[in-house]
């Protein structure tokens, strides 16, 4: 997650297999692989060009449960906590990360990640 709150959208896509699939808004149609990936959050971070916002994830409560596919299978609550330089942080969406994580040569890589939220903006 700090690849993302960095900004770091290649490195933040790479922590999935090639073909992975992110699901991270509300009625959107989920990213798939990682170039996929890298489009969808450059687009959807366009909206914030010259706003100094930092986004931090913070995850809690991290469920880990085996697949009986070898896969592990993780949900986790989210809060997003905003701040702008000289304001108070805000938090907001909260959220339900569900992963299904898999391992490889290249380590343990997220193969699906949906998040869906306690709250629709």
């Amino acid at each position: 997650m700090q690849h993302l709150d960095g900004l770091r959208f290649d490195e933040y896509a790479a922590t999935f297999t090639e073909d992975g699939v992110f699901q991270h808004s509300p009625d959107a149609e989920p990213a798939r692989g990682r170039d996929g990936i890298v489009r969808e959050l450059v687009e959807f971070h366009r909206r914030f060009e010259g706003d100094p916002v930092q986004r931090r994830h913070w995850f809690n409560h991290i469920a880990l449960e085996p697949a009986d596919d070898g896969a592990l299978r993780s949900t986790v609550y989210a809060l997003v906590v905003t701040v702008r330089p000289g304001g108070r942080p805000e938090t907001a969406p909260s959220c339900v990360v569900h992963d299904v994580l898999t391992d490889g040569p290249d380590g343990l890589l997220l193969r699906s990640r949906r998040i869906t939220h306690d709250q629709h903006f």
